[in-house]
């Protein structure tokens, strides 16, 4: 029976709560939202530039607008901070009235990407721009901001900013640094307090005492600036009069970067819910629509965001009403909270600006980053974001990993080792034009006339590195062996055949798993010369070149002494390999091999198998045995009396199977896979797997960790001429394929 165990805020059926439940959960869930977006959408506009009211504006019409039309169902929506810098440039050099109207272009071109199907193209962006160009945000806002702090004003750049911050930081300080400073303090210690204290949003809390501070000691301050009563700022978007290509240029970097920041945040919530996923086209829509109606109504453009989402998903919402309701109170503290509003300091706005800004630079992200290497596409966008702007700063990423996949592509590690009077030439990774030059000059360093051995394993072989090898071999005069390790590029090169594309049909077995016959070539062993011992003896020395430098680790801690979890007992037929069909490796499997995958019974003369029985769970604790048959067993057809004549030692072995006869005589023929098996020979390897469990109970040991509930026996059989694993259910009748049983 399998078991769904269904999360908190899982919104998909089929048990989804009831309509009143979920509303319980989304009004409260939407509080907890209004609480924390409402300080960080003044802060967002105040560090743009922006008029303070327009923050609010895009928080209740473009969060409004995009949780009715978006996609994802517990994405909240407004003001962010990853606008905030080019939003600041654009006001300088357009103005707020033409900023509206690009707000209102980026929105229609969000539309028209999701109507055209590309927002999933935005994933396709390396997750290093991504954290590159929030950081380059984040320092961006850090060094404005914290001028605003220290009781100054933001200079025009970041570089600006910087040159300036010593000249700050010794300047004289007033009121607004202390109010900076308690509103910092509070952010940073927030998630030290206790539990019950920590439920209160971190940014009300630090904005709240902050602003009380102010109030109650009389300070004099630049604070908050909204209108009385029904908020209206009387703008209406106007086109500008000329730099149509500047107007162009701001509304698709706002288009790209809100859209881009809206996919990740409804993906990143995704990823914690259950439920179906997101509709990212439509999400793109919707807040392509919200960004026309914020703009259209004089606000600041809108994004998914991040920090709302996972609070409006971490405080309990099932549905997308806690965010269309986070709206509603926002538009009622517009509305009957004005004149605390208007208490705010602007310099706890700012403190609470560089807080998000210095969490912006995710520390976590970074690591993984650089432990996939991508370390110097991160530094490329963010100090192009940082010195220049946000979209050279992407495209300067873009190129750069454009540039690093190019070279990984085609990279292609070649060398020379010499063994004794051979050579071995060495080719890894992917072989192009490109790596012909390199190519050529490593061929150069093996002798003329000496043996070679050409070991390829290359994920791609073109034409041009496939008519350079194939010339060498041809004139380097000696013997040159070609040992293609997986795809065949160079043996299909040689006999005409096409090497630009892999067949879907050709599919290549991992020569560590294939049998020799397989995949060992007609000229590297002469047919003279093949004896199982060379045979052998060339797998050893491929299992010393390629195999024991991977598992040398896992051998090496398994010196002093085997941990199987398993005492595997089957036939010692050589189509059976255990490890392969249980996925399994040293130190897995203790197993024991006969004619038959027979156990003898525990007061029986045989004690070799009885020996292990006792030893792997006595000695080793095995937690499991597993009998294993298979099709086409030879035992099998001996014991229904078709055993070749003369052999004594074979007989003698077989009547440990004559339970098993029996056990066909009185019992009902076993299914597998809801079916019974063609063969009688099959049909009999079936009844022998049960047989031998049942004579596993007989053994003392065995019974006595039955008892305690600490060993498990389970029935295998292994179809060879289809590959098929099934194991033995009650329930069934038989045995089924593994897959089913899986959960």
């Amino acid at each position: 029976m399998i078991e769904i165990v269904r999360g908190e805020h899982d919104t998909g059926p089929p048990t989804a709560p009831q309509p009143l439940e979920n509303l319980k959960h989304d009004v409260l869930a939407s509080i907890v939202v209004f609480l924390v977006a409402v300080p960080l959408s003044l802060g967002v506009a105040f560090a743009a530039g922006a008029p303070l009211l327009s923050g609010l504006i895009s928080a209740v019409v473009g969060g409004l607008v995009a949780s009715l039309f978006g996609g994802s169902p517990l994405q909240v929506s407004g003001p962010s901070a990853a606008l905030t810098v080019v939003l600041a440039d654009t006001i300088a050099t357009h103005g707020w009235p033409v900023t509206c109207a690009i707000t209102v272009a980026a929105g229609l071109l969000q539309i028209l990407f999701g109507l055209t199907r590309l927002a999933r193209a935005a994933l396709a962006v390396s997750p290093a721009i991504v954290h590159g160009l929030l950081a380059g945000i984040g320092v961006t806002l850090v060094l404005g901001q914290l001028h605003v702090v220290l009781g100054g004003s933001a200079q025009g750049s970041a570089l600006a900013n910087v040159l300036a911050l010593p000249r700050q930081i010794a300047a004289h300080h007033d009121q607004a640094v202390l109010v900076g400073v308690v509103t910092l303090a509070v952010l940073l210690a927030w998630p030290r307090l206790p539990g019950p204290v920590r439920r209160i949003p971190a940014p009300l809390a630090a904005v709240a005492l902050a602003t009380g501070l102010s109030v109650a000691t009389g300070m004099s301050l630049p604070r908050v600036d909204l209108p009385a009563g029904l908020p209206t700022l009387g703008i209406v978007p106007r086109l500008p009069d000329g730099g149509w290509g500047g107007f162009a240029v701001a509304a698709l970097t706002i288009a790209l970067i809100a859209g881009l920041e809206s996919l990740l945040s409804a993906v990143s919530v995704d990823k914690l819910r259950c439920g179906p996923r997101t509709d990212l086209d439509r999400e793109l829509i919707g807040q392509g629509a919200a960004n026309v109606a914020a703009g259209a109504l004089g606000g600041f453009p809108v994004t998914g965001v991040i920090v709302r989402s996972m609070t409006n998903y971490e405080a309990g919402a099932r549905t997308r009403a806690s965010a269309i309701l986070h709206c509603v109170w926002i538009l009622a503290a517009c509305l009957l909270f004005t004149g605390v509003l208007r208490l705010i300091p602007l310099a706890a706005l700012a403190a609470l600006l560089v807080y998000v800004g210095a969490k912006l630079v995710n520390v976590n992200g970074l690591k993984e980053v650089r432990r996939h290497g991508d370390l110097p596409v991160y530094a490329v966008t963010l100090a192009g974001a940082v010195a220049v702007n946000l979209l050279t700063g992407v495209a300067a990423g873009i190129l750069l990993a454009l540039a690093l996949m190019l070279r990984r592509m085609i990279f292609s590690g070649i060398h020379v080792e010499k063994d004794g009077d051979r050579h071995r030439v060495v080719i890894e990774g992917a072989l192009t034009f490109l790596s012909v030059p390199r190519l050529t000059r490593v061929l150069a360093e093996v002798p003329p006339h000496a043996e070679v051995r050409l070991e390829l394993l290359v994920d791609y072989l073109d034409h041009a590195a496939f008519d350079c090898l194939r010339g060498w071999q041809q004139a380097h005069g000696g013997p040159v062996t070609v040992d293609e390790i997986g795809h065949p590029w160079f043996e299909r090169g040689s006999s005409d055949a096409p090497t630009v594309r892999r067949s879907v049909a050709a599919r290549v077995v991992p020569r560590w798993l294939a049998p020799w016959s397989e995949w060992q070539a007609e000229h590297v062993v002469l047919p003279a010369q093949r004896t199982a011992s060379s045979l052998l003896c060339r797998g050893a020395s491929e299992f010393h070149r390629r195999t024991a430098p991977l598992l040398r680790d896992t051998w090496s801690g398994l010196a002093h002494g085997q941990q199987p979890h398993t005492l595997f007992i089957t036939c010692g037929d050589a189509r059976i390999v255990p490890n392969l069909i249980t996925t399994s490796g040293p130190g897995d499997l203790f197993t024991v091999r006969n004619i038959g995958n027979l156990v003898p019974p525990a007061d029986g003369d045989d004690s070799s198998v009885g020996a292990a029985i006792e030893y792997a769970v006595g000695v080793l604790g095995v937690a499991e045995i597993v009998v294993c048959g298979h099709s086409g067993c030879g035992a099998m057809k001996a014991l229904l009396g078709r055993a070749p004549d003369g052999l004594v030692r074979l007989g003698s072995w077989l009547r440990h199977g004559e339970a098993t006869l029996r056990r066909r005589a009185r019992e009902a023929p076993l299914l597998l896979g809801g079916e019974r098996p063609a063969a009688e020979a099959d049909q009999l390897a079936l009844q022998n797997v049960v047989q031998q469990l049942e004579t596993l109970r007989g053994y003392p040991v065995v019974a006595e960790a039955l008892a305690r509930g600490g060993l498990r026996l389970t029935g295998m059989y292994f179809d060879v001429g289809a590959a098929q694993v099934s194991l033995l259910d009650d329930a069934a009748r038989g045995f089924v394929p593994a897959g089913a049983l899986e959960h």
